[in-house]
C-alpha cells in the first residue's frame, strides 16, 4: 500500500520535484562528509552541513514549478538539477587537487589553464563519483521510457509560490542559525569552507558571484590618487638591506628553480632507510647556501600562478582566483625581469615544459618583460616524455641547456618544474625509489615523485659545475606550494612521528598542517655562506631579499615584502586567507574571540592569553589584514598604471614576442660577433655534450638535448630530428 502511494506520488508534479530535491540534497550533504574537509567542530555545525543543501535545492528546483506546460516544467526542473550536480561534481574533483572551491574567476579562466588538465582531471576521479552524476542518466531514461510520467494536471502559481517561500524560509534559517554560530560570515570571510560549510556551495556560488561583480566595478572606477596609500604603506614598510650582504652576487646570473608542490619537511627526509632528496639535502646544507628554515609558501587559489606574482612582483594574489589568469593580460607591472634589464642589463627567460597559455603565461610575461619564453613548443613533446603538467623535469632542463647557453649574459632565468605535481605519478622506469605503503596512494607517490626532481636537480648543478656556470651563478631554489593537502596529512603523519603509530594521526591538529605549509627557500653561490637561517618569512620577501643581493636598491619600487636578512625584517608571515605565522604565533580563524591562538614552540592552543598577548596578535592580525587589502586594491584597481619609480621605462608588452627564439638568440649572437657574452661564445662551441642524464628517453639519442626543434611544425618526430640533424648543428654554428 505504501509503495503504490509512493509510486503514484512519484508520477505526480509536486513528487518528481520533491524527487529532485532529496537526491541532491543527500548527495550534496554526503560530498560534504566524503569529499570536503569542512570541519565541523560541534553539534551545531554537524547539522548545518546536513541542513544546508535543502534550503537551496527547494529554492532553485521550484522555479521549474512556474511553467504551466508540462513538460516544460518537467525539463526546467531536471536542467536546474543537472546544473547544480555539476557544479558539485566539478568542486569535488577540483577540491581534490586544490583543497579549495571552485569561484567565477576560476570557472571563466578554464579556458587559459585546460591545456594539459585532462590526464590530470582523470586521474583525480574516484569510484564513488558516479553517484553524483548516475542519477542523471536514470532520471533521463525513466522519463524518456514512461517510468515516470508527466503529470498533466495543473499546478498553480500559488503552490508554486509556495514551494519557493518555504525554500526561502528553509535558507533564512539556515542563515541566521550559522550568523550565530560565526557572526558576519557574509561580510568578513576567512576561508571558504566556512561558506560551504554554514550555507553550502550554490550559495558559495552566488556570493562568489556577487563579488566578481564588486570587483569589476572597483577596477573601473580608480584614479590616480588611490595609489598613494599604498606607497605610503610600503615606504614605511620597507626595511634597510644587510650590508653584509648587499651587492654581493652583484653582476651574477640569476637561475631560479620553481620546486612544484615540494615542502620544507622533505628535506632530511627518510623513507625506508634512504634519503628521499639526497641532493638537495646537501645542497639545503652546504656551506655556500643561505637557507631558510622558516620560510613559508602564501598562495591562494592561483597556486603556481600566485607564487610566480610574488616571487617576481613582490605582490600577494587575489583573495580567489588567480590574478595570472583574471588580470594579468592587461594590469601594470614593475617586476624583476624588467628592474633587472633597465638596472643591469640583464636578459631574462623562462624555461617551462607545459603550453604557454597554462596560467595565461604568454600574456603575463610579456608584461612582466621577460626577453624569452620557452614553452612546451620548444621541446619534445611525445607521449613518453610528458605528465600531467608538462614534460618530465629530467627532460625540462637537459633540452633547456641549448637554449640557456645562447643567452647574454649576465642573465636572469626561471626554470619551472612540473613532475612534482598531483597526482605525482611516474612510471617505473623513470625511477627504481622505494617509497612507502601507507594506504593513501598519492601520499606513496609523494615520495616518489620528489626523489624523481632531486635527481634531476643533481644531474642540472653537475652541468652548471662542468661548463662553469655555477662560478657566475647565483642559484635560489623555492618550494611554490603544499604538495599533500590537509586530508593527505593524516596519512602522513605517522611517518613524520617516525614511531609509525596512530597516536600520531589521532592527535593532528589544524597548527599541524599550518606547518606543513613550510616550503624550500636556498641561495647558493660560492662565497656567499651563512648557514640555516631561523628567521620566519614568506614568498612575499623573496624580491627584496634577491634584488639586495644583486646589489639593487628597492627603494623607489611597491613591494609588500622585506628582505629576509635585513636585521630589522619582521617575521610575520600572512597567509592568503587572513591566517598567520610570527615567530611566536600561530593565529588561526580570524581576529578575536573566534580565532585559535597556537604556541610555535610547543604547538599547544593559548587559551588564557594576557592583555599584552591580546593585544599584539590583534596589531599582528591588523597588520595581515592591512597588506592584503591593499594588494588586493593594487590588483584590482591595476595602480601601478599611475606610478612610475625613478629611472624606470614600463613595460609595452608588443614588444614582445615568443614564437620565433631560436633565430632570434643566433642572430644574436652572431650580430655581437666577439662582444658576445653567451656561454656558446665563450666555449666557441655548444656545451649540451656536457649533460648528462639517465632520462630513459635519452638513452637512445641526445638529439632532444643537442638540436633545436623544427619551429615550422607543432610537433616534430625523434626521426624528423634526427634527418634534419646536419642542418640544424649548421645553424648552430
Amino acid at each position: 500500500m505504501k509503495k503504490n502511494l509512493v509510486s503514484r506520488w512519484l508520477q505526480t508534479r509536486l513528487g518528481f520535484f520533491g524527487l529532485l530535491v532529496l537526491l541532491l540534497w543527500v548527495k550534496t550533504a554526503l560530498a560534504y562528509y566524503v569529499d570536503f574537509s569542512l570541519g565541523a567542530a560541534d553539534i551545531l555545525q554537524h547539522l548545518l552541513m546536513i541542513f544546508n543543501p535543502l534550503g537551496t535545492s527547494v529554492l532553485l528546483i521550484s522555479f521549474g514549478l512556474y511553467f504551466k506546460r508540462p513538460k516544460v516544467s518537467y525539463i526546467v526542473m531536471l536542467s536546474i538539477y543537472i546544473l547544480s550536480s555539476l557544479i558539485l561534481f566539478s568542486n569535488v574533483v577540483y577540491y581534490r587537487s586544490a583543497t579549495d572551491f571552485l569561484t567565477f574567476n576560476t570557472i571563466f579562466s578554464v579556458g587559459k589553464v585546460a591545456n594539459g588538465l585532462g590526464k590530470s582531471t582523470a586521474s583525480l576521479l574516484q569510484w564513488h563519483d558516479i553517484f553524483l552524476l548516475g542519477d542523471i542518466v536514470v532520471l533521463i531514461l525513466a522519463l524518456a521510457r514512461g517510468w515516470l510520467k508527466f503529470d498533466p494536471h495543473k499546478f498553480t502559481s500559488k503552490r508554486a509560490f509556495t514551494a519557493t517561500t518555504i525554500g526561502v524560509f528553509v535558507f533564512l534559517l539556515n542563515l541566521t542559525l550559522s550568523e550565530t554560530n560565526r557572526p558576519q560570515l557574509l561580510t568578513r570571510t576567512f576561508d571558504r569552507n566556512y561558506i560551504v560549510k554554514y550555507l553550502g556551495i550554490d550559495t558559495f556560488m552566488v556570493y562568489d558571484s556577487v563579488k566578481t561583480a564588486q570587483n569589476n566595478q572597483i577596477r573601473a572606477s580608480a584614479d590616480g590618487t588611490d595609489i598613494n596609500k599604498i606607497l605610503d604603506y610600503t615606504k614605511k614598510h620597507q626595511v634597510p638591506a644587510n650590508v653584509n650582504y648587499f651587492g654581493k652576487a652583484n653582476g651574477k646570473n640569476v637561475i631560479i628553480i620553481h620546486l612544484e608542490s615540494f615542502q620544507q619537511f622533505l628535506i632530511d627526509f627518510k623513507v625506508n632507510g634512504q634519503e628521499v632528496t639526497p641532493f638537495l639535502n646537501s645542497l639545503y646544507h652546504d656551506k655556500n647556501s643561505l637557507s631558510f628554515e622558516n620560510f613559508f609558501h602564501q598562495v591562494g587559489q592561483g597556486r603556481t600562478a600566485d607564487a610566480e606574482n610574488m616571487l617576481e612582483n613582490s605582490i600577494f594574489g587575489l583573495p580567489e582566483g588567480s590574478a595570472f589568469t583574471t588580470l594579468g593580460s592587461d594590469n601594470t607591472y614593475q617586476a624583476a625581469p624588467t628592474i633587472l634589464k633597465q638596472n643591469a642589463d640583464y636578459t631574462s627567460a623562462v624555461f617551462h615544459g607545459n603550453v604557454g597559455s597554462f596560467w595565461n603565461r604568454n600574456h603575463v610575461y610579456k608584461n612582466f618583460g621577460y626577453d624569452y619564453f620557452f614553452d612546451q613548443n620548444y621541446y619534445d613533446a611525445a607521449p613518453n616524455t610528458l605528465t600531467a603538467y608538462g614534460i618530465k623535469d629530467k627532460l625540462l632542463f637537459a633540452e633547456s641547456i641549448k637554449y640557456l647557453e645562447q643567452l647574454q649574459q649576465p642573465f636572469y632565468t626561471k626554470f619551472l618544474t612540473v613532475t612534482n605535481h598531483t597526482p605525482f605519478t611516474l612510471s617505473e622506469d623513470d625511477t627504481n625509489f622505494q617509497t612507502t605503503d601507507t594506504s593513501d596512494t598519492v601520499v606513496n607517490n609523494y615520495f616518489v615523485t620528489a626523489h624523481y626532481l632531486d635527481e634531476s636537480l643533481k644531474e642540472f648543478f653537475n652541468y652548471l659545475d662542468t661548463s662553469g656556470l655555477s662560478k657566475n651563478s647565483l642559484i635560489m631554489l623555492y618550494g611554490d606550494h603544499y604538495g599533500l593537502s590537509n586530508k593527505d596529512n593524516t596519512s602522513l603523519a605517522p611517518l613524520l612521528d617516525q614511531t609509525n603509530n596512530q597516536e600520531q594521526t589521532d592527535t593532528w591538529t589544524a597548527f599541524d598542517n599550518a606547518q606543513l605549509q613550510r616550503v624550500p627557500l636556498i641561495f647558493h653561490m660560492d662565497g656567499l655562506k651563512g648557514g640555516i637561517q631561523k628567521q620566519y618569512g614568506g614568498e612575499i620577501d623573496v624580491l627584496p631579499t634577491l634584488l639586495h643581493l644583486l646589489g639593487q636598491k628597492t627603494d623607489d619600487y611597491v613591494m609588500f615584502g622585506q628582505d629576509l636578512l635585513s636585521k630589522q625584517h619582521q617575521q610575520l608571515v600572512a597567509f592568503r586567507n587572513n591566517n598567520f605565522v610570527s615567530d611566536k604565533y600561530t593565529v588561526l580563524g580570524g581576529k578575536g574571540a573566534k580565532s585559535t591562538v597556537y604556541d610555535n614552540q610547543t604547538g599547544a592552543i593559548l587559551t588564557d592569553l594576557t592583555e599584552e598577548q591580546v593585544n599584539e596578535i590583534d596589531q599582528l592580525q591588523d597588520q595581515v589584514t592591512e597588506a592584503l587589502s591593499l594588494s588586493d586594491s593594487l590588483n584590482y584597481k591595476n595602480l601601478l598604471r599611475f606610478y612610475t619609480p625613478n629611472n624606470f621605462i614600463p613595460v609595452n608588452p608588443e614588444n614582445y614576442n615568443y614564437l620565433d627564439q631560436i633565430n632570434e638568440l643566433l642572430n644574436k649572437r652572431k650580430a655581437l660577433g666577439n662582444s658576445s657574452t653567451s656561454l656558446y661564445s665563450q666555449f666557441g662551441h655548444s656545451t649540451t655534450g656536457m649533460y648528462h642524464t639517465d632520462a630513459p628517453e635519452m638513452t637512445d639519442s641526445k638529439a632532444d638535448i643537442e638540436e633545436f626543434p623544427d619551429m615550422s611544425q607543432n610537433k616534430t618526430s625523434t626521426k624528423d630530428k634526427t634527418n634534419s640533424k646536419k642542418a640544424t648543428t649548421t645553424s648552430q654554428k
